[in-house]
């Protein structure tokens, strides 16, 4: 079962002061996954509070402590940033692809990675604040979610500095099921 917003304060609001300064606590050192799992432990088995409903009042928290949240610093996100990272990977980098994701915390973003022989290596999360710093404040660029528009200018000059080809396979809105880069079969480029 998954809560809704008035089940949730409801909730929240039952839970003893200790449990909520806990959460709290992870929340603002940006410790959404630990703060996830005090509310699954102490919530599961009595209340059925799972993953889902569990993120969920994670999140409503986030908001609520807004700018109080020490956030973990963004990653760099220029292209010669991203290239020293990529060139730090003990792997042949075939592609970099962008990629969309999301939680009930940061909402949807891009994950930029590079595609290599053996895996994948993460390089980038373009959160929607990435973004915005990135181009400004406005939430769409030319009709487009400005985190897709980030993602495909950097993810572009950067596939451009490694010489390997950019995919992104949906650009124009958010779908975390939108098909992946495919490696080239053994012997054809």
């Amino acid at each position: 079962m998954i809560l809704d917003p008035q089940q949730r304060a409801e909730f929240w609001a039952s839970l003893p002061e200790g449990i909520r300064q806990q959460v709290d606590g992870y929340v603002l050192q940006d410790g959404a996954l630990s703060a996830v799992r005090v509310l699954i432990d102490v919530g599961f088995v009595r209340f059925g509070i799972g993953v889902a409903s569990a993120h969920l009042l994670v999140g409503d928290r986030y908001r609520e402590l807004g700018d109080r949240v020490a956030r973990t610093p963004d990653g760099p996100v220029d292209p010669e940033s991203l290239a020293w990272r990529a060139a730090g990977i003990d792997d042949r980098i075939l592609a970099v692809e962008a990629v969309w994701d999301g939680d009930t915390v940061h909402d949807w973003f891009v994950a930029l990675v590079a595609i290599g022989e053996g895996k994948e290596h993460h390089l980038a999360t373009l959160y929607r604040g990435t973004a915005e710093r990135y181009l400004g404040s406005d939430d769409r660029v030319d009709g487009r979610p400005h985190t897709a528009v980030a993602a495909d200018r950097i993810g572009r000059a950067l596939a451009e500095r490694l010489g390997v080809p950019f995919h992104f396979a949906s650009p124009d809105e958010p779908d975390d099921e939108a098909p992946r880069w495919v490696r080239p079969t053994p012997g054809t480029s």
